[in-house]
């Protein structure tokens, strides 16, 4: 005689249903998930936030869909891991698509679950952390899936510039799916196991006629290095999650807190010799704007952001004083320190996001001009440009510039000029603000002259001196006011951080408005 079965407390039955939920797609898929060098969804998490704080929500939600036999095909959770934990201590939102689930494809049910911690990030004022991992819409729920990706969207959009979003693509993130990322402030990619796109290969090849790889379409190098989508490139899952502690540990928790302090033991008024011979005698020879940052931030320690893409301007986070700022610098070591399309919307977007919350912008100005160029011209150099020039104008959070040698033109508007709300403008003796450079002003004003002269190298060269002794320094400007004080180079830390001291508590406004009209 069968022995009877005991039906299973109710303490019993809730352990049951949390391992179960916490089996994701079950053994075969995770191991299968696991060979291919990825973390699962539930270890991801676990790295990513402080040891022991996750407090997961809705664990035993399951899909509703009755077609394709999907009602025999039910897995606690449905997909994706949502809850939230600390981070160095502070309040997080995170969700984490499970690509051994359905492939990690959306549901209604995993949508609601999504737009839920994101309803409560915005209520709380939390940042709110995605870790994706997806192979898009699940076909077999047809627009209602469609619909629940539209409803993140929305909820992206609120959610901007009133919480940090970042987004960490740790695999496929295809279709529709992408342009939640692509919403989000941050995007952190995966080298080898992590693309994007709208359309994938077999559907280029199919209509273009044209071979790609996955890789070469939307890899991580792809998004970094050609299209600026991505702002990392991360070597694993782990190296991403860490990076995107690094990246919460320089912003608050929302648009009304300011950034987190973090003491340090570098004196404020610590001056660094070397910074007196960093730029070079020569107008022309260029220089790592990096050996300007390293030695002027606390402990050296400059946090770059989108590294590879539009490499002739650089930005990042670093800390002065304790102090989270975010830096945008012209890098004369690539076409040297120009503007062009590229480093303009680069740079746009990152001087809006440390506007959005409240974190000081220093600038670092060596730039000769816009690049010129029928492609940059076609391609709208111009509009592009003025989102720069926009974004700096503006920006309410204090805001410093150092021009350390060249600034010409319009560029030397565009960047945080003075005419621009740009409260303290120094300049370094090497400085050089002029409409051009002497070369090119020569050639424009003296074109006749040259012409009649019977030695016009001669005479270009004594003009050329004369020009330069006249404009390529400082102090015209700073006659004018446009420049608050020439300052000596290896000073310019304690000047910094004494100029963050007195801004710290400056409000600025911009005009009522619904909203401006980025030239996008």
């Amino acid at each position: 005689m069968k022995p009877e079965t005991r039906p299973m407390s109710k303490l019993e039955l809730l352990k049951d249903k949390s391992k179960r939920a916490e089996e994701g797609g079950g053994p075969a898929r995770v191991e299968k998930h696991k060979s291919s060098g990825k973390m699962t969804a539930r270890e991801r998490i676990e790295f990513f936030l402080d040891e022991g704080s996750f407090e997961e929500f809705d664990k035993f939600v399951v899909h509703r869909s009755t077609d394709f036999g999907l009602d025999k095909q039910k897995y606690l959770g449905d997909g994706v891991i949502t809850g939230h934990g600390l981070v160095d201590g502070r309040e997080v939102f995170v969700f984490a698509q499970d690509f051994t689930v359905f492939g990690g494809s959306l549901s209604e049910t995993f949508a609601a679950k999504i737009c839920k911690v994101m309803d409560l990030a915005m209520k709380t004022g939390v940042p709110i952390i995605g870790l994706n991992d997806s192979g898009g819409a699940r076909i077999q729920e047809g627009v209602v899936s469609l619909g629940g990706y539209a409803d993140i969207f929305l909820r992206n959009t609120l959610a901007s510039g009133v919480i940090p979003q970042i987004s960490c693509i740790m695999g496929p993130c295809a279709g529709g799916a992408v342009y939640s990322p692509a919403i989000t402030d941050f995007n952190v990619m995966v080298k080898d196991t992590s693309y994007m796109f709208i359309t994938g290969p077999d559907v280029i090849k199919t209509v273009t006629h044209e071979d790609v790889t996955k890789d070469d379409l939307g890899g991580a190098m792809t998004h970094n290095v050609k299209s600026g989508v991505a702002h990392f490139a991360a070597d694993s899952d782990e190296h991403a999650l860490r990076i995107t502690r690094e990246l919460l540990s320089f912003m608050p928790s929302n648009n009304m807190d300011d950034p987190p302090f973090v003491a340090t033991t570098d004196p404020s008024n610590r001056s660094d010799a070397s910074l007196n011979s960093a730029v070079p005698e020569s107008s022309n020879q260029p220089y790592d704007i990096r050996d300007i940052i390293h030695p002027v931030v606390d402990e050296g320690y400059f946090f770059e952001v989108q590294e590879h893409f539009a490499p002739n301007i650089v930005v990042g986070f670093a800390r002065l004083g304790g102090h989270s700022v975010g830096i945008v610098a012209n890098q004369p070591a690539f076409l040297a320190g120009v503007l062009d399309i590229d480093a303009s919307v680069k740079a746009a977007r990152f001087v809006r996001f440390c506007d959005c919350f409240n974190i000081p912008l220093i600038t670092f100005e060596d730039v000769p001009g816009f690049l010129p160029g029928v492609n940059q011209e076609h391609f709208g150099i111009i509009r592009h440009g003025a989102k720069l020039l926009y974004a700096f104008a503006e920006a309410t959070v204090p805001k410093i510039t150092v021009i350390t040698r060249k600034a010409y033109g319009g560029a030397y508007c565009v960047m945080a000029s003075k005419h621009i709300r740009t409260d303290i403008n120094f300049a370094y003796p090497t400085a050089e603000i002029a409409v051009m450079g002497a070369e090119g002003a020569v050639g424009v004003l003296y074109k006749k002259e040259l012409r009649d002269t019977t030695n016009p190298e001669e005479t270009r060269k004594r003009i050329v001196d004369e020009f330069n002794e006249k404009f390529a320094n400082p102090y015209v400007a700073a006659e004018r006011g446009f420049i608050d004080e020439v300052i000596e180079p290896s000073q310019t830390r304690p000047k910094l951080i004494r100029a963050l001291s007195l801004l710290r508590n400056k409000r600025d406004t911009n005009p009522p408005k619904k909203h401006g009209n980025i030239p996008l």
